[in-house]
This record gives structure tokens, C-alpha cells and sequence, in this order.
């Protein structure tokens, strides 16, 4: 029973940043290894970061890899996502999620925010 609400998106212009947040509900947030996802129209959902439940291993697919940076607080039920020197081919919707230890789905998920990023 966790519940991801995703903040931060906007508008941006190339070569900017953004913050992004994702806040948890309940106290199994620590328990959960967190994600960000996004998609841009027409296009599958395509996986940006990964964080072990204890913050000690990220993850990023080359695309992302040098430019976002995923962190989380679980004081605060919360995970980041860091993001810089954004191009127009990051707009999507980012979507948080989150999956048991042990298990590789991510079950639980957020609504989503839009990222658009100008030329």
C-alpha cells in the first residue's frame, strides 16, 4: 500500500536543470528500491535511474549516465532526480517507482510529471 506522487517538472531550455521529487507514502518506503521511467509521446517507457533501498548503488542507462543523478531520503519518504544539461530529447513524462528487494518488477508507481525541455 504505497502511494508515489511525483513534483518538480516544468519548462526548461536547453542545457538547463530540474529537480525532480517523489514522495512516498506509508513506512515501507526505506524497504523499496526506487526508480525514475519516462516517456515521450509515441515512444515506450524507457528506464533513467535506479536507487537500492539504503542509497549505497545507482543505476543509469547511457543516455542519462553523467548528466542525471538519482538520490533518496528515506527520513523524508522522498527520492530526487537530479537532472542537467537537459536537451529537447528529455521531454517526457517521468514517472518515480518502486519495487521490493528481491523481487524485478516495480510495482508501485507515480502519476507522473512532464518535463519539456526548449531548444
Amino acid at each position: 500500500q504505497v502511494q508515489l506522487v511525483e513534483s518538480g517538472g516544468g519548462s526548461v531550455q536547453a542545457g538547463g536543470s530540474l529537480r525532480l521529487s517523489c514522495a512516498a507514502s506509508g513506512r515501507t518506503f526505506s524497504s523499496l528500491i526506487m526508480g525514475w521511467f519516462r516517456q515521450a509521446p509515441g515512444k515506450e517507457r524507457e528506464f533513467v535511474a535506479q536507487i537500492t533501498w539504503s542509497g549505497d548503488s545507482t543505476y543509469y542507462p547511457d543516455s542519462v549516465k553523467g548528466r542525471f543523478t538519482i538520490s533518496r531520503d528515506n527520513a523524508k519518504n522522498t527520492v530526487y532526480l537530479q537532472m542537467n544539461s537537459l536537451a529537447p530529447e528529455d521531454t517526457a513524462i517521468y514517472y518515480c517507482a518502486g519495487r521490493v528487494t528481491g523481487l524485478n518488477k516495480y510495482a508501485y508507481w507515480g502519476q507522473g510529471t512532464q518535463v519539456t525541455v526548449s531548444a
